[in-house]
C-alpha cells in the first residue's frame, strides 16, 4: 500500500501542473480526494493491513492529503489572480468614449397643474396650509355642517380605521383647522392642496385623488367677491379669453352654494361632443361659507362673512392636457409622462 500511494503522489504531482482553471483544478480535487477519489479508495484497504502497519501507512496517507491541499491552494490563489489579470484586460474602460447622457426627469402633469394653482392664489394673496390625511370625523365631516345622520355622507362613502377616524374625503377639514387657529383674526386667505380618499374607480374617478380647497374669511365679504377671484383664476389657468358661469347647487358647508364652469376649452363656447353642445364645462364647486360652519369655527357670522371653493386636480389636468381618461395619471407609464 506504501507503494501505491508514493505512485498516486508522483501522478497526482504531475496532473496538479496541468491544472489551468478553476474548473480543472476542482475536477483534479474531486479525482484524488473526494469521497469516491483515489486515494479515499486507497485508504479505505487500511483494514486489511497488519496493526504495525496502519500507523506508517496512515502518516504517508497524511503526509501525501496535506501536501496536495497545500498545492491546490498555491494554485489556486494563482489562478485567481491569473483570472483577475484576464478580466481587467478584457473589460478595460476606454475613456476616449463618448457617455452615455443621463436623461433629465419630467414633473408630473399633477404636480405641475398643483404647482400653477399654488402660483395664481399666491400672487392673489393667499397662504398654503396642509394638514393629514388620516383625519377625526369632526373636522372631515361635522365641523363642516355634516352631521352623523346627513345624506351628504353617502356621497363620500369613505375608508374609516375607526368609528371616529377616517382618510380624509376632502382637504376641507383644513379650513376649519385654519379658522380654529386664527380665530377671530381677519383675514383668512388660505389654499389647502392635498391628497384625499373616496370609494370611487373608473375613467373619471380615484380612489385617491388630489384636491386644491380654497377659503377667505374677512368682513364684507360677498359672492361678487368670490366671482371675480374664480374667474382671474380660470382666465390665469386657462387662457385670458376664458369665461365663467356659477350655476346653483348645494353644499352643506356653504350657503349659497355653486357649480362653477369655464367656457369649453375644445369649442371655445359654441358646443361640441366634448361639452355635450352646452358650451361649458364644470370646473370645481364653490360658495358662501355657511353661518353653522363659522359659528363652530370660533367666528361670528354677524361680523364676518367669507366664501370658499374646491377643485380636482386631475379634473383640471385632464382638461388643461385633454386627458380623457384619469387612471393614466397614475399607471407611471413613462411614455404618458415624458409629454409632459
Amino acid at each position: 500500500m506504501q507503494e501505491q500511494l508514493n505512485v498516486l503522489r508522483k501522478k497526482a504531482a504531475e496532473e496538479l501542473l496541468q491544472c489551468s482553471s478553476s474548473e480543472s483544478l476542482n475536477e483534479f480535487r474531486i479525482k484524488y480526494m473526494g469521497k469516491k477519489g483515489e486515494l479515499t479508495q486507497i485508504l479505505r484497504g487500511m483494514g486489511k493491513l497488519t496493526p504495525e502497519e496502519r500507523p506508517v501507512v496512515g502518516q504517508l496517507a497524511n503526509e501525501i492529503r496535506d501536501d496536495l491541499e497545500k498545492r491546490i491552494e498555491v494554485i489556486a490563489e494563482e489562478l485567481k489572480f491569473q483570472e483577475i489579470e484576464r478580466r481587467l484586460m478584457e473589460e478595460s474602460i476606454d475613456v476616449t468614449l463618448p457617455g452615455i447622457a443621463a436623461e433629465p426627469g419630467r414633473r408630473h402633469p399633477l404636480q405641475l397643474v398643483i404647482r400653477q394653482i399654488e402660483e395664481i392664489f399666491l400672487g392673489m394673496g393667499y397662504t398654503i396650509e396642509e394638514g393629514p390625511e388620516i383625519e377625526l370625523d369632526y373636522y372631515n365631516f361635522e365641523a363642516l355642517n355634516i352631521p352623523k345622520d346627513h345624506p351628504a355622507r353617502d356621497m363620500q362613502d369613505s375608508f374609516y380605521i375607526t368609528q371616529d377616524v377616517l382618510l380624509r374625503t376632502q382637504t376641507s377639514p383644513m379650513q376649519v383647522r385654519t379658522m380654529e387657529k386664527m380665530r377671530p383674526q381677519v383675514p383668512v386667505k388660505i389654499i389647502c392642496p392635498g391628497k384625499v380618499f373616496r370609494r370611487d374607480d373608473d375613467a373619471t374617478h380615484s380612489p385617491m385623488f388630489h384636491q386644491v380647497e380654497g377659503l377667505v374669511i374677512d368682513k364684507g365679504i360677498s359672492l361678487g367677491d368670490l366671482k371675480g377671484t374664480l374667474l382671474n383664476f380660470a382666465k390665469q389657468m386657462f387662457g385670458p379669453e376664458q369665461r365663467i358661469r356659477l350655476r346653483p347647487s348645494f353644499f352643506p358647508f356653504t350657503e349659497p352654494s355653486a357649480e362653477v364652469d369655464i367656457s369649453c376649452i375644445i369649442c371655445n363656447g359654441k358646443g361640441c361632443r366634448v361639452c355635450k353642445q352646452t358650451g361649458w364645462l364644470e370646473i370645481l364647486g364653490s360658495g358662501m361659507v355657511h353661518p353653522r360652519v363659522l359659528q363652530m369655527s370660533g367666528y361670528d357670522p354677524e361680523e364676518v362673512s367669507g366664501f370658499a371653493f374646491g377643485m380636482g386636480v386631475e379634473r383640471i389636468a385632464m382638461l388643461k392636457y385633454g386627458i380623457d381618461d384619469m387612471r393614466v395619471l397614475f399607471e407611471n407609464d413613462v411614455r404618458f409622462l415624458r409629454q409632459f
